[in-house]
């Protein structure tokens, strides 16, 4: 006798339950470990990108004469696509009845965006050019269109692959907890190892040399590097999603016509959200808070982390060899900040348990994030009194200057770890003592990530400009956010049982 087709059943927020069958009609099986691993690499694709994202575009964008206040409204869209495409991409991947299955055609979708979205940013000040753009002039004003339609492409497709790859690695888990630790393990490995290279790809300045025609009248040096790591990005993104969705088979469903049929993806998993926002408890609302306050700080630190070293540290101006010779130098720190920040996430449990808790781990941390914002603010200062003393000092900073901005980065690897993880181990446990699902309580703490990003990317610009268009009032600004974070974190949260909190720790999240 043939086994029934398995059925899963998922209710709205309306309360109306929807029945997805699986075509194989056999009940779901654990799938075997190689591939958990093919699915889970898609994520140093993901990370290769990203990384150049953060190390390169805001000063790429200012190459092409975007002002220095308005580079931060470009990254408005990372903040905007995570609450808004995220949900939507989620909500309609749990009900796709493709042949292809329900994660893999938006996996293959986000890959090509990706590429598309990589070759208009890399090409923006050649296509520019060529369309009509003077050279001779600061703006590119056709560059700049075509650079900020590719980065909100390529922030949109990020968001597009991210889901429903880790929705990949729960079905493929089949219910195995076991088996949906190490999926998520592989992930976070595989990030941490795309991060690596994307960074370290962005720091080696005669990478272009791999491709000596991206060298044009339009791209420089600097231009040109961007260029060649984007073809390395397309490359490994393409080539391992190919073999994902070639070898790891995703079960077609079909689901049964519903209430839910007549309602909007938007309408639907907003609806969910503002349900679950009515019901949030005390101990969920002060997470928020504390992690809104947090992420203020953070974002400042990763809109303008290479355009510090660029100017303030190096000396130099956009487009000068001064200038790109710090922000590849930020690239490589950067990189190692990544080594640091997987080296620690691997203390976190321990360390956590040493100081009291992770709430206590975490209100620490953001103490040692507030040290090191305002640690650049000296470093700066070091940095430009050399230069008065001595012009050689442009673009060749100090032996002193340079061992202290890489400790800027590698230190703030030790606080990011940890803001990686306990926040979204705190949000699991408070809505576990509530009863609200793990999915939309994590969903929520994502509003409190990215609100803050949006106010941010919306004033940096225009409270730097009053500075000069300098870096350091934004990152004065993150230290003192730091610092409230840390007392609020400590002070006013509930403590956790450390059982609790131990089983808490798996949870895993991230900037995108």
């Amino acid at each position: 006798m043939a086994s029934p087709p398995n059925k899963d059943k998922t209710i709205n927020g309306s309360g109306a339950t929807n029945s997805l069958h699986v075509e194989s009609g056999s009940p779901p099986q654990t799938a075997p470990l190689w591939k958990l691993i093919a699915v889970a690499s898609i994520a140093a694709g993901i990370q290769f990108g990203w990384a150049l994202q953060l190390s390169l575009l805001t000063p790429y964008s200012q190459l092409l004469g975007v002002p220095h206040t308005w580079s931060s409204f470009i990254w408005l869209c990372g903040p905007i696509s995570g609450m808004v495409v995220q949900p939507i991409v989620g909500y309609y991947s749990d009900r796709c009845t493709s042949k292809l299955g329900r994660r893999r055609p938006f996996i293959l979708g986000g890959a090509v965006a990706v590429a598309i979205a990589v070759f208009l940013i890399g090409f923006a000040a050649d296509i520019g050019h060529a369309i009509g753009d003077d050279l001779s002039k600061k703006t590119r004003p056709r560059a700049v269109a075509i650079f900020v339609i590719g980065f909100w492409i390529l922030d949109v497709a990020n968001n597009m692959l991210q889901g429903p790859c880790r929705a990949f690695l729960g079905d493929l888990a089949a219910g195995d907890d076991k088996r949906t630790r190490l999926g998520n393990a592989f992930f976070s490995f595989f990030m941490a190892v795309g991060s690596v290279a994307g960074y370290g790809a962005g720091s080696y300045d005669k990478i272009h040399k791999v491709f000596p025609f991206t060298v044009t009248k339009a791209c420089d040096r600097f231009c040109a590097n961007l260029k060649t790591c984007f073809f390395f990005s397309i490359l490994l993104l393409l080539i391992l999603t190919a073999v994902a969705l070639f070898y790891v088979k995703d079960e077609q469903v079909t689901r049964e016509k519903s209430e839910e049929d007549e309602r909007s993806a938007a309408v639907a998993c907003f609806g969910d959200m503002l349900g679950a926002l009515k019901g949030l408890k005390k101990p969920m609302w002060l997470l928020m808070a504390v992690t809104a306050i947090n992420w203020s700080a953070w974002f400042s630190y990763f809109l303008y982390n290479t355009d510090w070293m660029g100017k303030e540290v190096y000396g130099g101006k956009v487009g000068d060899d001064a200038y790109s010779r710090g922000v590849e130098k930020g690239a490589m720190g950067l990189l190692i900040n990544s080594v640091v920040l997987g080296a620690m996430s691997l203390a976190v449990e321990p360390i956590g348990r040493a100081v009291g808790g992770a709430k206590n781990l975490w209100g620490f941390v953001n103490f040692i994030l507030a040290g090191g914002l305002g640690m650049t603010l000296y470093i700066s200062k070091v940095a430009k009194h050399d230069r008065l003393i001595n012009p050689r000092f442009v673009g060749h900073p100090s032996a002193g200057v340079k061992a202290g901005a890489l400790s800027f980065f590698a230190v703030l690897g030790i606080p990011l770890a940890i803001t990686y993880s306990v926040p979204f181990a705190l949000a699991s446990i408070y809505s576990s003592d509530t009863g609200a699902g793990q999915g939309l309580s994590l969903g929520v703490l994502n509003l409190a990530i990215v609100i803050p990003q949006m106010i941010v990317a919306a004033l940096s610009g225009p409270w730097d400009n009053v500075f000069d268009g300098g870096n350091l009032p934004a990152f004065a600004v993150g230290a003192v956010a730091a610092a409230l974070s840390g007392i609020m974190a400590i002070f006013l949260l509930p403590s956790t049982k450390q059982s609790e909190a131990a089983k808490a720790s798996l949870a895993i999240g991230g900037f995108h």
